[in-house]
């Protein structure tokens, strides 16, 4: 299963394929506030969490399988190089356990470092104050599972704009951004901090499309005067927990 697993890995660095699906059935991401985000580099066991339908409903690539889970390369952003005048600093996409890691670092020597879980930690803090969205994605040519976190802003990430022209490959964190009118001083300082267009003036103030609202918690960021806060949206997905579902798969398993 590995080498098949491989192969495919393969096939997603450059590798011709007869058929493909399309993108938007292979590679998901859903999006991380920022504590959820450093939950995810900071595990220091193994983890298997499989089928995480209520967390990730596609029907590919919805495990967490996580082995040497310290293991964390920073990889350039490849939306990031891409472009003729990227967003900085390039090195940005953290790939999280084995066998991603050593290979990212053994196919990448020259676009990819190792990095402690305390540099991930890092890097993730620096992106949030940049405003950028961290992301954890999910491919099935990545062993069906969860292998990095991407910390993206709407300029450069592919995936954020294919969802801008109706891909789904972004799903929600499960949260949505709200606004308390009685602290809104209606600065609009929010209004271009949100990479998804789901904040917007109006007559009585700040209006937040639910159904635009990813739950990146950007906004909240940058809010000066404490007026948005996330809550928990009941009819998205639920967020992406790990410490909570790795305590509940072993009251499971007992």
């Amino acid at each position: 299963a590995l080498a098949d697993g491989m192969g495919k890995i393969h096939a997603l660095f450059g590798e011709n394929q007869d058929e493909k699906p399309s993108v938007a059935e292979t590679y998901h991401g859903k999006v991380l506030p920022i504590e959820i985000a450093t939950q995810l580099v900071s595990i220091n066991e193994p983890v298997e969490l499989r089928n995480l339908e209520h967390i990730i409903p596609f029907q590919r690539a919805r495990d967490i399988i996580l082995k040497n889970p310290d293991h964390i390369v920073a990889l350039d952003c490849a939306c990031r190089s891409s472009r003729a005048d990227p967003c900085l600093p390039l090195d940005v996409c953290l790939i999280v356990g084995e066998p991603f890691a050593s290979f990212v670092i053994d196919r990448h020597p020259l676009r990819s470092r190792w990095v402690s879980s305390k540099e991930a930690q890092s890097i993730l803090e620096s992106e949030h104050e940049r405003g950028h969205v961290h992301h954890a994605y999910f491919k099935d040519a990545m062993l069906n599972r969860f292998y990095a976190i991407c910390n993206c802003c709407s300029c450069c990430c592919g995936a954020m704009q294919a969802v801008r022209n109706g891909s789904p490959m972004i799903i929600s964190s499960g949260y949505v951004s709200r606004v308390d009118m009685d602290l809104c001083i209606e600065c609009e300082q929010c209004l271009g901090s949100c990479h998804f267009g789901a904040l917007s003036m109006s007559d009585e103030g700040i209006h937040i499309s639910q159904q635009g609202c990813m739950g990146c918690g950007v906004c909240v960021s940058v809010c000066s005067q404490g007026a948005l806060s996330l809550e928990l949206d009941p009819g998205k997905p639920i967020p992406l927990k790990i410490h909570e579902l790795m305590e509940a798969a072993a009251i499971q398993s007992l």
